[in-house]
């Protein structure tokens, strides 16, 4: 069964749940723009990477260096995915390099930490006095509207692969912010619907205080009311938090259905206390923030059929792709969010050769037509390993260019948000693993 999202101009979405699959994943489509709910500095912001008219490209040869920087969570809540992530930038800029095309990148990686910590401040000063012309990351929404400012003020793309809160939407970042993920409004949506479709009436949540914990947790709570079940208790604490022993309370004091815990890495002490009170392990819901392998962390058993929500294409069906991330990074064990960073770079680097620059405000200027979402492009399959090649020689021919990657089609709309994305659904094994059942 495939779940298909639709959103109207003011970015609401009602989902109709078909007979018909879609490749096998749930696929979400958006159609509206803007967001009303969406935070802004200001009432005057305007809105985020404004719609460009079309441009030509430049036909002949390409000489050009780029420089980017990445923040990715080396440290902090969120320092599982920093792996798989620069895993996935590293490859992107080898199979760049590879093609030898007139465009050589260079990458600069650096820690984002978390929001307890101001290593993502330090980390983007010293990329910035190192003048890169991108910088890949945070994946932490949170983290991002830290230094979202400090990046675009100076002209310089911010790219994200993970970011979904749906504050960026609308944000004035001057055309040069953009991500690859999905926002909350989609994986909420999701989530929500299955909470319900399981059979449950009640939910109760327990979720970070930040622009992603509770954008996500507000989504997933108007899906499941919309589908005439009750959110009975929401419990926030913060960042840098290690007892949650009066959110537990406060959530199983009213006896819910099932439990969303809209967490980062918080789930590892979360998720057996909860279970340890008397709350069945297989009534939990987990979110990108948390879908991980916890075979090393819990009992066995201890979460088999709980299930969780994580955008992005399932890697068993990406070719080779996990074994050629293996070979940047042998010790890989997840690779949330993978395919969504070397996306960023390839789009960042097409972007620079259709500009034939490589400043910032070059790169953000093509950024949405490379991705098809201005033009008639020539259709390129990101996923396979000449697909940059491809690409490149098609824009030093002139040609226009329509890519779509590993983490699916990507088609930019005017605000730096992709139009259509992949929501998984996972259940947890016996072992406390996670396996994408949709």
């Amino acid at each position: 069964m495939s779940v298909f999202a639709k959103a109207s101009a003011s970015r609401s979405v009602r989902t109709l749940v078909t007979g018909v699959a879609l490749v096998g994943v749930s696929a979400l489509l958006l159609t509206g723009c803007s967001n009303g709910a969406a935070t802004t500095p200001s009432d005057s912001a305007a809105p985020s990477a404004a719609a460009s008219d079309f441009k030509t490209v430049e036909a002949g040869d390409r000489d050009l260096s780029l420089k980017i920087g990445t923040i990715l969570p080396q440290s902090g809540g969120l320092a599982f995915l920093g792996p798989p992530e620069e895993a996935g930038v590293q490859l992107a800029i080898n199979d760049i390099n590879a093609a030898n095309l007139g465009i050589n990148v260079d990458a600069i990686f650096r820690d984002s930490g978390d929001t307890t910590t101001d290593k993502a401040t330090v980390s983007v000063t010293d990329l910035l006095s190192q003048n890169v012309s991108a910088i890949i990351g945070a994946a932490s929404s949170g983290v991002s509207k830290t230094v979202i400012d400090q990046i675009t003020g100076a002209g310089v793309v911010q790219f994200s692969p993970a970011n979904t809160s749906d504050a960026f939407t609308t944000y004035a970042d001057n055309g040069l912010y953009w991500r690859t993920a999905p926002s909350d409004v989609l994986q909420g949506e999701v989530l929500g619907t299955q909470i319900a479709d399981d059979g449950n009436a009640t939910l109760g949540l327990i979720v970070l205080n930040d622009a992603y914990g509770t954008g996500l947790a507000k989504y997933t709570s108007d899906a499941f009311t919309a589908a005439g079940g009750e959110v009975v208790a929401t419990a926030l604490f913060n960042e840098g938090d290690s007892n949650f022993a009066s959110q537990i309370a406060e959530v199983t004091a009213a006896a819910p259905d099932a439990i969303a815990l809209v967490t980062f890495d918080q789930a590892k002490i979360i998720t057996p206390a909860l279970v340890g009170a008397g709350f069945a392990g297989d009534k939990l819901y987990f979110v990108d923030g948390n879908v991980a392998d916890y075979s090393a962390d819990f009992a066995p058993g201890l979460i088999e059929g709980s299930k969780g929500t994580l955008p992005g294409l399932d890697t068993a069906t990406l070719g080779d792709f996990t074994s050629r991330l293996l070979e940047v990074d042998p010790t890989l064990t997840d690779y949330s969010y993978a395919a969504e960073s070397y996306d960023a770079v390839i789009l960042i680097a097409l972007a620079a050769y259709a500009a034939n620059d490589t400043s910032g405000e070059s790169i953000a200027g093509y950024l949405r037509q490379v991705s098809g979402g201005t033009g008639d492009g020539t259709k390129i399959d990101g996923t396979k390993t000449t697909g940059f090649a491809e690409a490149a020689a098609a824009l030093k021919a002139g040609d226009q260019v329509d890519y779509d990657g590993f983490s699916g089609p990507i088609t930019f709309d005017e605000n730096g948000d992709p139009t259509g994305a992949t929501i998984g659904i996972y259940q947890f094994g016996a072992d406390n693993k996670p396996a994408r059942i949709n």
